[in-house]
């Protein structure tokens, strides 16, 4: 297995574990009583049968030693019933697993252009992401909304780290658990451009072993894309609050994303939204500014 692209095999463990979550009712294929099944969910065979193609062809995909061609990934797409999100991640490591060897990541830094800009948005949270949810930049209400960005060590600074490592994000998000599903789908989502990314492993292998939720997620193998949405959070100070977010690909490196927080005017959460901002404002002479350092 060592040997077969690692963007074919994530693809064939993939498609094994979204046939996992169908049933033959599901898909339309009939269900014998005297024929007990050994597996979750649906036979390779059975997989085949939907999309036309052979056993072994579909067994071959599956075990990472064969690239599927872009009308039988369709038809498996639809055989398994892939959501948007699902297909482009499929096609993402079918295309990926092309190259010889992954683009190599270099390491991210916020532009001092849109550092300033972070700092200027003293009304508004502003984060800037970078690949695997590090957080590379923020804003002095960032910190006074979520958590002192700037005294986490920079290599530590991962939004899923946090969210699963640091006992204050349980209390600040009412919803952890979808918080956190969240994060683990779309930090899979981004492991498609390289599967094999040591970063990326050091990360996951960290939190499997930190977290048991973590490590049976991250094997579920979910993905999710996520531009925009809201969360609730409870803050220490203010109480409770409802906030949407939005995300913006910088186009200068589309591996970045700022990520802005608001509130709907003459909302509760508007004023505490407020008060926070004062309160930041008040200390954003002592407090360091969120640069990656």
């Amino acid at each position: 297995m060592a040997d077969r692209p690692p963007h074919l095999r994530e693809l064939g463990e993939f498609l094994k574990a979204r046939r996992s979550e169908l049933t033959p009712a599901a898909v339309g294929l009939p269900e014998y009583e005297h024929a007990p099944r050994r597996v979750a969910g649906l036979r390779r065979e059975e997989v085949a049968q939907l999309v036309a193609i052979s056993t072994d062809y579909y067994t071959r995909i599956e075990q990472g030693r064969l690239a599927p061609s872009e009308p039988v990934l369709a038809a498996l797409a639809g055989a398994l019933r892939l959501t948007d999100d699902q297909r482009d991640y499929a096609e993402n490591l079918a295309r990926l697993a092309e190259r010889r060897t992954p683009a190599r990541r270099r390491p991210k830094l916020v532009r001092p252009q849109i550092q300033r800009l972070l700092d200027q948005l003293t009304d508004t949270p502003a984060m800037v992401f970078g690949p695997h949810l590090d957080i590379l930049g923020w804003n002095d209400l960032a910190s006074t909304l979520l958590t002192d960005f700037a005294a986490i060590p920079a290599a530590q600074r991962n939004y899923v780290r946090m969210v699963f490592t640091d006992p204050a994000m349980r209390e600040l998000y009412p919803e952890w658990e979808s918080v956190a599903r969240t994060c683990v789908s779309i930090l899979r989502m981004d492991a498609a451009a390289n599967p094999t990314d040591p970063k990326l492993s050091a990360l996951v292998g960290e939190l499997s072993i930190a977290d048991e939720q973590f490590r049976q997620w991250w094997a579920a193998r979910h993905v999710a894309h996520q531009e925009f949405g809201s969360k609730r959070l409870n803050h220490p100070a203010v109480g409770e609050l409802t906030l949407d977010w939005d995300t913006f690909r910088y186009t200068g490196d589309p591996e970045q994303q700022l990520v802005l927080w608001s509130a709907e005017p003459g909302s509760t959460s508007h004023d505490k939204l407020r008060i926070l901002a004062s309160w930041s404002a008040t200390s954003a002479a002592t407090a360091p500014s969120g640069s990656s350092g």
